[in-house]
C-alpha cells in the first residue's frame, strides 16, 4: 500500500506538468483566435479617421498627414441628408428596449404557464414555438410587410409585436428550460401562503429567472439593435430610421459610398451594444445553460 501511494504522489506533478502544458498551449492558440475577432474592430475604428481616398488605396495602414481626416467623417454620418444621427439613434434605442422588454415579460410568462400546465395544447404551442426559430426570415418578409401596411404597423410601436413574434421562439425555449429546474415545491409554498398566479410569478418565479432574463436579454439586444432588414421593410420611409438604416443612405447610386462616414457610424453604433455585452456578459453562459440544458 505504501509503495501505491509513492507511485500515485509521483504520478502527481507528472499530471500537472502535462495540464499546465496544454493550458498554455489552448492560450496561445485562442489569443491568436480572439486577434483575428478584433482585428475587423481594429480596421473600421482606425478607417473611421481616413479620408475615402486613404480607405481605398490601403485599406490596413495607420492614417498619416495625407490621409488623415480627423473627426469630419463622425460629423458628416451624424448630420448629413437632412436626418439627424440622434434621431436615428433615439428610434433605435427606443425600439430595441421597447422589443426586448416585450420579449422578456411576454415569453418568460408564457414559458412559465406552458410548463406549468402540461396539456396537450401547451405541449402544441411549445412546439409551434421551438419551430417558429428553422422558418428563415425571407420567407414571410412579403407577407408580413403586406400585413404591416394594412394593419398600420409601419411604425415604431407596430414593429415591437414582430420582433415579439420572430423573438418568442428563443426566448420560449430557453424560459422553459430553466422552469423546469425551478422545484415545484416554490410556488406550492407560496400558494399556500395566499398568493395567488400573478403574485407567484412576479414575486417568486420571475426574480429566480435572473440568470435567463439577462442571458436572453443580450442576445435579443444585439439582434434588435444590429436588425436591418425588418425595420427597412417595415417603418414608414423617411419618417423612421434607424442607424443601421441611417448609414445605408451613405451609399450612394452607381457603387459610390462615404466610406470613411460609415466606418465613423458603424464605431458609434457598436459602442453601446459593446459596453451593453461586457457590462452583463458574466450571466451569458450560466443562463444558456440554466436555460437550454437543464430539465
Amino acid at each position: 500500500m505504501a509503495k501505491v501511494a509513492v507511485k500515485k504522489k509521483a504520478a502527481e506533478p507528472k499530471a500537472r506538468k502535462k495540464q499546465t502544458k496544454g493550458m498554455i498551449v489552448l492560450t496561445v492558440i485562442f489569443s491568436v483566435v480572439s486577434v483575428f475577432y478584433v482585428m475587423p474592430v481594429f480596421v473600421v475604428f482606425m478607417n473611421s479617421f481616413k479620408t475615402n481616398s486613404g480607405i481605398a488605396r490601403n485599406l490596413y495602414a495607420f492614417p498619416n498627414e495625407e490621409t488623415f481626416n480627423k473627426l469630419a467623417n463622425y460629423i458628416k454620418g451624424m448630420t448629413f441628408a437632412n436626418y439627424p444621427f440622434y434621431k436615428a439613434a433615439f428610434w433605435s434605442l427606443f425600439i430595441t428596449v421597447g422589443g426586448v422588454v416585450l420579449i422578456l415579460f411576454c415569453t418568460s410568462m408564457c414559458a412559465w404557464y406552458l410548463q406549468r400546465s402540461n396539456t396537450i395544447i401547451c405541449k402544441i404551442i411549445y412546439i409551434l414555438c421551438i419551430f417558429s426559430m428553422v422558418v428563415p426570415f425571407q420567407m414571410v418578409m412579403y407577407p408580413l410587410s403586406k400585413t404591416a401596411d394594412t394593419l398600420h404597423l409601419d411604425t415604431p410601436w407596430g414593429i415591437l409585436v414582430m420582433y415579439l413574434g420572430f423573438g418568442a421562439g428563443l426566448a420560449v425555449f430557453m424560459f422553459s428550460g430553466f422552469v423546469k429546474s425551478i422545484p415545484l415545491e416554490i410556488e406550492e409554498a407560496a400558494d399556500v401562503d395566499g398568493a395567488g398566479p400573478l403574485r407567484t410569478y412576479f414575486q417568486v418565479v420571475l426574480p429566480i429567472m435572473k440568470p435567463t432574463l439577462i442571458s436572453v436579454a443580450i442576445l435579443e439586444t444585439m439582434w434588435i439593435w444590429n436588425d436591418y432588414l425588418l425595420p427597412y421593410l417595415v417603418l414608414k420611409k423617411g419618417v423612421y430610421r434607424t442607424i443601421p438604416i441611417h448609414m445605408q443612405y451613405l451609399n450612394g447610386s452607381y457603387g459610390q459610398s462615404d466610406n470613411g462616414a460609415i466606418m465613423a457610424l458603424v464605431v458609434l453604433s457598436i459602442l453601446p451594444i459593446v459596453v451593453f455585452y461586457f457590462a452583463c456578459q458574466k450571466y451569458i453562459i450560466e443562463g444558456v445553460v440554466s436555460g437550454a440544458v437543464k430539465g
